[in-house]
């Protein structure tokens, strides 16, 4: 019989983080659908933006839920610093030029249409990130000399 510890690092706030990326994954997903087959031709580089976002907002929220595994820990690490990037590029970009970005996308002025969320959330992501590294779950194997 074996007996595995609660793990703890999906309970409180790490629960929450997940269900607001999930949340967030779920807005984007719908709001890029919407757009690219609503008015696709009307701006392709800000719905196709609005696309990246939802597939970084999904490959997080899974990312974070699997985040035990050293593997997955690292895909969450790289889809959270891309979407702090992304949020901070395309949000100073739409502030200087904002002709390039006629439609919003989901990081447009720095997630605005998102009551700021999108600028928060990752600072978060790293936050938890940081102070839940993964344990392996097996003990280092030892070699007999």
């Amino acid at each position: 019989m074996s007996s595995t510890a609660p793990s703890t690092r999906m309970t409180g706030i790490g629960r929450v983080l997940v269900i607001v990326y999930a949340v967030m994954a779920l807005a984007a997903t719908g709001r890029s659908f919407v757009q690219i087959v609503r008015r696709f031709d009307e701006a392709p580089l800000a719905y196709s933006l609005s696309a990246l976002a939802a597939v970084v907002y999904v490959l997080a929220t899974l990312a974070l839920v699997f985040a035990r595994r050293r593997g997955w820990y690292t895909v969450a690490w790289v889809a959270i610093v891309f979407e702090l990037t992304g949020v901070l590029v395309v949000g100073a970009l739409s502030l200087v030029l904002p002709d390039l970005f006629q439609h919003e996308t989901v990081w447009s002025l720095f997630g605005r249409g998102y009551l700021f969320i999108p600028l928060v959330l990752p600072i978060f992501g790293i936050w938890w990130l940081r102070t839940h590294r993964p344990v392996d779950a097996a003990p280092p194997v030892e070699v007999a000399a």
